[in-house]
């Protein structure tokens, strides 16, 4: 789903974070942080890089690369790794964990029940937990509807 994000929320949260690391806006960060909000989905780097070079031809795939590092270094996008698949990136910030479609490889936003908050974890002494993500894997309801369509014809 596309949607239209106003380019003034782009270049506010661009520029604080770029300016926690002490990196400098540039037109490339901004078309590309851009392309990561409109959509609301998970793209590989590959996605991003195609999205972005349709309005943006003389941009290169290495610029694409360090552009969603620096986004993940300034806490603005968040690397979702998944087994044997590519990085994804994900743009929502908030407090949620992830549904891995095994049928489609799609990528879904789980947000936690706020009655009943987050998973206890007892860790071992002296360790840090500094981050942590829940994910999910089965199949999506798209997924499983078209199953369950195949098996009926």
């Amino acid at each position: 789903m596309e949607r239209q994000v106003p380019i003034d929320f782009v270049d506010e949260r661009l520029n604080k974070g770029l300016a926690r690391t002490g990196l400098r806006f540039t037109a490339q960060r901004r078309h590309i942080y851009s392309k990561l909000l409109e959509k609301g989905d998970h793209p590989s780097a590959d996605e991003v890089f195609m999205r972005a070079k349709s309005d943006m031809p003389d941009l290169s795939m290495a610029t694409v690369y360090n552009t969603l590092d620096t986004l993940v270094k300034c806490g603005l996008v968040r690397q979702v790794n998944h087994e044997r698949g590519p990085t994804r990136y994900c743009s929502n910030m908030e407090k949620h964990h992830h549904f891995h479609c095994t049928t489609c490889n799609g990528v879904f936003d789980i947000r936690p029940d706020p009655e009943s908050g987050e998973p206890e974890i007892h860790m071992p002494p002296g360790f840090e937990v500094l981050q942590f993500e829940i994910l999910f894997r089965g199949i999506c309801p798209e997924c499983a509807a078209k199953q369950a369509a195949e098996a009926n014809a």
